[in-house]
């Protein structure tokens, strides 16, 4: 009775692990690594005092010329690079993150804008905004940046410089 009890529990162990649905890295489709790196954006308003910025950042990885046997064309890009996350810049009046287009991060970009109304505004050199990026580990991202405006507290539009950095320093 023992050895048939046995028997039948073995049987049914074994039939259940043949039934039961597999899970683990052989059901799934191997996955490309990714890394995650920040970029940091800096806007230079020169000795006017910065209240409001709006700019646009396009990241982008060339395709792989290896599977076609051509080289890429400059206008031809995979859409690899995933926006997640967006901080604000390092000066109080920045500091919190800035307003984005979510429906322009559909298009692998992202329009970024931020506003300040109070009297302690930041001159010169300062980084307005971080933005974090999964990029698949095997390609470097290719970023284009655009200043829309830069602008005092009174609204006059200025001359800026808008530049970026990649990697952890800021």
């Amino acid at each position: 009775m023992k050895r048939s009890a046995l028997t039948a529990l073995v049987v049914a162990c074994l039939i259940v692990t043949l039934l039961a649905p597999r899970t683990g890295k052989s059901s799934r489709p191997a996955e490309p690594g990714v890394r995650f790196a920040p970029v940091h954006i800096y806007l230079d308003s020169g000795n006017a005092p910065l209240a409001a910025y709006q700019f646009e950042l396009v990241c982008s990885v060339p395709v792989r010329a290896s599977q076609e046997g051509n080289p890429p064309k400059a206008d031809h890009y995979e859409s690899a690079v995933k926006i997640v996350g967006v901080e604000g810049g390092e000066h109080p009046a920045f500091n919190n993150a800035p307003y984005y287009d979510p429906a322009a991060l559909a298009n692998d970009r992202i329009i970024i804008a931020a506003f300040h109304t109070g009297a302690d505004l930041p001159k010169g050199r300062t980084r307005i905004a971080t933005i974090h990026l999964q990029i698949p580990s095997d390609t470097e991202p290719e970023y284009e940046l655009k200043l829309a405006v830069a602008a005092d507290a009174d609204g006059r539009e200025f001359p800026a410089e808008l530049t970026l950095e990649t990697g952890e320093d800021q």
